[in-house]
């Protein structure tokens, strides 16, 4: 009984907090809330008598995490990151948005990014990454996912491979910046997750491209 009145407990303080936050925290505090709620209640109902206040705290516990939003917090920082990063990029193509999970996310299209068969950095994405490992910098809590893609041209055998390259260039940009490597986690995916159509070079180009992800880890 104890250990349910804790939970909601910290339910009623989650939602009393919203009231000083901007609307993102309080979409992820609401969202944390309504988890907790829902995890309380269903703890409740598939534990034995026994256990029951155990089941409940842990129940909430996991649907906080998941009401969240993937466990990533869009935080005061993360905030400043992305309007840090909005006026770095203005007029560059560079997307810059919020992905449904809480992470900030930089796709890089390839007329400032890579050339047909190339991992190089292109002069054109510098200044872009530049602002990107000082923004990282300054907030050194945060971890960054760089996943690499190519558009339909040659095989897998080429194409996965240079996905991967692509991914590792922008990395070592960043950690040559003094953006720790340990907090950096690169992947490919080769021509597999289009965004465009392969058929037109206007589509191939949109397709060649590399994606950041910046992620707050929930405490």
């Amino acid at each position: 009984m104890k250990k349910t009145l804790v939970s909601l407990s910290i339910v009623s303080l989650v939602l009393g907090g919203c009231a000083n936050m901007n609307e993102t925290q309080r979409d992820t505090g609401t969202g944390a809330a309504i988890g907790a709620v829902a995890g309380a209640v269903l703890g409740a109902a598939t534990s034995g008598k026994g256990n029951r206040g155990e089941a409940v705290a842990i129940g909430a516990a996991a649907g906080a995490a998941v009401g969240a939003g993937g466990g990533y917090l869009w935080s005061q920082r993360m905030q400043q990151q992305r309007a840090a990063m909005e006026q770095a990029t203005q007029g560059t193509g560079v997307g810059v948005s919020q992905t449904a999970d809480n992470r900030l996310k930089l796709d890089i299209p390839s007329d400032i990014s890579f050339d047909t068969g190339r991992y190089d950095i292109k002069p054109n994405m510098r200044p872009v990454l530049d602002r990107l490992a000082s923004s990282l910098n300054e907030h050194p809590v945060t971890t960054v996912t760089i996943i690499g893609h190519t558009d339909s041209t040659g095989s897998d055998s080429i194409n996965n491979p240079l996905s991967v390259n692509r991914a590792a260039a922008t990395r070592d940009y960043l950690t040559a910046r003094g953006v720790s490597p340990s907090r950096i986690a690169i992947d490919g995916r080769g021509s597999r997750e289009p965004v465009a159509d392969n058929g037109s070079v206007a589509g191939r180009a949109m397709n060649r491209r590399v994606e950041i992800f910046i992620a707050e880890a929930a405490r």
